[in-house]
């Protein structure tokens, strides 16, 4: 059977690959943890579903405008604004199936054939292939664990050529967790503007900062960085709405129109009911959201806590998102169980097999020195399932 060579490229998701067997375990009556998927345990807040119901009652499930209603879209420059003193309008503004789609719609207007994106490691799966579907090439810089996984100024100065067009920065970052200061962003700035490159800004954990942190934008830093910026957010992380799949670009009117004339084609508009029920979420009671966040910063702390009492096992402390990033080379090269650890994913797949405990091997995140543990799961699931670990490891 025929595949284009595109078709070929594309790696299936590791995170969602693991997320299925761990519920495929669970419908067999398995009892699994699992610290996989990046997804809120909260529910959606009620008067969120609630304004979904009067949506549907009202009949508004036809078709709208592609980009998003202009409720929505002015619902979005108010929460950019009123959060992180962004400053848009409905214009600017596309609204897609998810921020994954919204990253597609990103990359595909921006590469050509050959073009380079700019990509520090550790990153999220999903990046390096929504590039080379675009025709790009990702540029993979090794940001280090000394410097809490964030790229410096001077390592992406180094990876610039001729063919760089894009730089992708997602802040606070999936999987580690980092997040770049204010100073290190200006100077990042500086440097996109000198050589004229974009700017493609992941800010979907943008409100799950910890230890007082405040978050501050790339875009921020004067009208010529704006301009080279596409903003990616939405609602799915922060007020714990990720199957309702609605995410939003922020960027100057020309990539705005650029994306939603390739979304005319591509989807169309995105859900219509779901575009209701995310106006009441950005316009309405914010309260659930520092709730969430404040109850994530305590099951961060217990997971660093316990990570770094296993044995081969160790951890930072992530500024934002849900997610540590721990380093489990110690254990590379031991025996557990008769299986001999060479990797990530030895080590991930023993877990699960042998503890009934789903993680995330670094090696899908380009750093296979590293396993991604999800803390968007109870208190209770962390330290049992950190508890079948730590038992497991003992026996190396």
């Amino acid at each position: 059977m025929h595949l284009s060579k595109r078709a070929k490229l594309i790696s299936p998701s590791p995170t969602l690959a693991l997320d299925a067997k761990a519920k495929a375990m669970a419908a067999e009556g398995i009892s699994v943890i699992s610290f996989g998927v990046g997804e809120p345990d909260f529910d959606t807040p009620e008067n969120v579903r609630a304004a979904a119901i009067k949506a549907i009652d009202a009949g508004f499930t036809r078709y709208t405008a592609t980009p998003g209603i202009d409720d929505l879209r002015k619902a979005v420059c108010a929460r950019l604004k009123a959060n992180f003193n962004q400053e848009y309008q409905p214009n600017q503004i596309v609204v897609s199936n998810g921020a994954k789609h919204s990253l597609y719609n990103a990359f595909t207007v921006l590469l050509d054939e050959g073009d380079e994106a700019i990509l520090p490691t550790p990153c999220w799966v999903s990046y390096t292939e929504l590039i080379k579907l675009a025709g790009g090439v990702p540029v993979l810089v090794h940001a280090s664990e000394e410097n809490d996984f964030l790229m410096t100024p001077s390592e992406f100065e180094a990876a610039i050529t001729s063919k760089t067009r894009i730089l992708v920065l997602n802040s606070p970052s999936n999987p580690t967790g980092g997040v770049y200061s204010a100073e290190h962003l200006e100077e990042m700035a500086k440097l996109c503007v000198k050589h004229q490159i974009y700017v493609v800004a992941d800010e979907i954990y943008a409100q799950l900062l910890y230890d007082g942190r405040e978050y501050t934008s790339i875009s921020a830093f004067g009208q010529e960085i704006k301009d080279l910026t596409i903003v990616i957010n939405g609602v799915s992380k922060s007020y714990a709405m990720t199957g309702w799949r609605i995410g939003y670009t922020a960027s100057h009117a020309t990539l705005a129109k650029a994306m939603g004339d390739l979304q005319s084609h591509v989807t169309s508009n995105p859900n219509s009911i779901a575009q209701k029920a995310a106006i009441e979420a950005l316009n309405g009671p914010q309260e659930s959201i520092e709730a969430m966040r404040v109850e994530f910063e305590k099951r961060r702390n217990k997971m660093v806590e316990m990570i770094n009492e296993i044995p081969g096992f160790s951890a930072r402390s992530p500024g934002g998102a849900f997610y540590v990033f721990a380093n489990v080379s110690g254990v590379f090269g031991k025996t557990i169980r008769g299986v001999k650890i060479s990797g990530s994913a030895d080590l991930a797949d023993l877990i699960l097999k042998e503890v009934n405990v789903a993680v995330v091997p670094g090696i899908a995140f380009e750093r296979d020195e590293f396993m991604r543990f999800s803390y968007a799961t109870s208190m209770e699931k962390i330290i049992e399932g950190l508890e079948r670990i730590a038992g497991l490891i003992s026996e190396a």
